[in-house]
């Protein structure tokens, strides 16, 4: 069998030309076989007609293998001239043949150094998009940290308008003032629990006396 891949028969076929003559070859030799046993169970009907025979079965059994044979080696030898020719003349696609689904390749010809800058390009492009999808994933991280401090700022600005109205609602009018007020009120009510510690303290002491 020949050792020649024919990778571009084998893409116009669907099948490589080794293969084919391959099942043409097991074709030819069950056919060869299947013969040789009909040819045998003909010699030994008639040889039923001829009762004085001395011929076994047996013998006739090597006789037919011996012929088998010799029938197979001269059969390798004329196959491997039909498979030369049939290779060459008949499963080959001449050198100056192109297939219609490479015509794309004699349109638009490239070298391998061009093939290889396409791939480095190809290369270039896939880290800069890793980039910026890194780039972007960083950005939406970011986008949603601020989300968050937006939400507690507008939770600090609620608490200072709740503060502005109570304020208000104490005869204070800015923010100030507010502010003023919370002091003075933050001081007084210190005062109230010192003067709760110290009482706390005083009643302590006086249960331990008694």
């Amino acid at each position: 069998m020949s050792v020649n891949p024919m990778a571009y028969e084998a893409q116009f076929f669907g099948f490589t030309p080794q293969t084919c003559m391959l099942r043409v070859y097991i074709a030819f030799q069950d056919y060869l076989f299947e013969m040789m046993l009909v040819v045998e169970s003909v010699i030994l009907k008639k040889l039923d007609g001829f009762p004085d025979c001395k011929i076994s079965p047996f013998q006739i059994r090597k006789s037919t293998e011996k012929f088998l044979l010799f029938m197979k080696e001269h059969f390798d030898k004329l196959f491997s001239k039909m498979e030369e020719v049939l290779l060459q003349l008949v499963l080959n696609i001449p050198k100056n043949v192109l297939l219609p689904e490479d015509k794309v390749h004699e349109e638009y010809p490239y070298s391998k150094e061009q093939f290889q800058a396409l791939q480095d390009e190809i290369h270039q492009l896939q880290q800069q998009y890793r980039a910026e999808a890194s780039a972007g994933q960083a950005l939406r991280a970011e986008l949603e940290e601020q989300k968050a401090v937006r939400a507690e700022l507008e939770k600090i600005l609620q608490w200072f308008d709740g503060l502005d109205n109570i304020c208000r609602e104490h005869g204070t009018g800015n923010f100030k003032e507010s502010f003023a007020f919370l002091t003075q009120n933050s001081k007084k009510l210190q005062d109230v629990l010192k003067d709760i510690e110290e009482k706390s303290k005083k009643i302590k002491k006086h249960d331990q006396l008694l």
